[in-house]
């Protein structure tokens, strides 16, 4: 069995952290799409009231758009995540880390915690900026239980973005494939409107999409609205996060650094 070796899961974890903090454009262009979504469609459609749904009476479109805006910069961002893999492996620090007398897991482990918590970042920046949408204060327990959601959500995604990642080589094709899969994902995971407006064969489609799920629970923790039962929310997303860490860190662990 191979171990887990935590000074580099640290060192992995600080580079990731390092790179976020000294690049400011980057940290600013992940808050202008969801910025431009709250402005635009919470504005637009903020006399709309959200029916059906646990607890979903007299919620205003606004409230119930926010969770959803923090669900799509996870998935952007987590989904993301796997670019780095690739930059590594073409300026040839990949090359490097793999000869380093550490398991792969890890390095994969360092990796997945760093973009977790850039991700967590950007996600409670946005919840922060959404109380300049008239979004309500919230408790430190419906806090808490919202970034229970938004680090299972991110690790899911991490976790795809590296499966992408360690089968591919270059960057563009990567930036294709993922734009042409998280598109879909987002639009099916009822980050923009409740999930019993889509046709019935389409809602059965979103069932299985994990963002489906993040954004549900998301929801519940900070306005008391959901489509599902919060135990199956995080049943769900515990289970799929575990699956795609697990794939992630297999294909990574079958990759080549050349």
């Amino acid at each position: 069995m191979k171990t887990i070796n935590l000074s580099a899961v640290y060192v992995m974890w600080l580079r990731e952290m390092k790179k976020f903090m000294r690049s400011k454009s980057m940290i600013a262009g992940s808050l202008v799409t969801p910025l431009l979504f709250l402005t635009f469609f919470g504005f637009g459609f903020g006399s709309m009231q959200i029916g059906g749904g646990s607890g979903s009476s007299g919620v205003s479109y606004i409230q119930f758009l926010i969770p959803g805006i923090i669900g799509m910069a996870l998935l952007f961002s987590s989904t993301f995540a796997g670019l780095t893999v690739l930059l590594d492996r073409e300026f040839g620090f990949l090359k490097e880390i793999m000869v380093a007398p550490v398991s792969r897991i890890s390095i994969v482990l360092g990796r997945t915690a760093g973009a977790i918590t850039t991700g967590l970042i950007q996600a409670l920046l946005i919840l922060g900026l959404s109380l300049l949408f008239q979004f309500r204060a919230i408790g430190i327990a419906s806090l808490l239980l919202a970034i229970v959601f938004m680090v299972l959500t991110a690790t899911a995604f991490i976790g795809m973005g590296l499966i992408f990642a360690s089968k591919m080589r270059d960057p563009r094709g990567f930036n294709l494939i993922v734009n042409f899969i998280i598109f879909p994902l987002f639009f099916l995971s009822g980050a923009l409107f409740p999930l019993q407006n889509l046709p019935e064969a389409v809602r059965a489609i979103s069932y299985a999409d994990p963002l489906t799920y993040g954004v549900d629970g998301m929801r519940f923790a900070l306005i008391g609205v959901s489509a599902f039962p919060l135990w199956l929310d995080f049943g769900v997303l515990l289970g799929l996060s575990g699956l795609m860490v697990f794939l992630g860190a297999w294909f990574f662990e079958k990759s080549e650094s050349v």
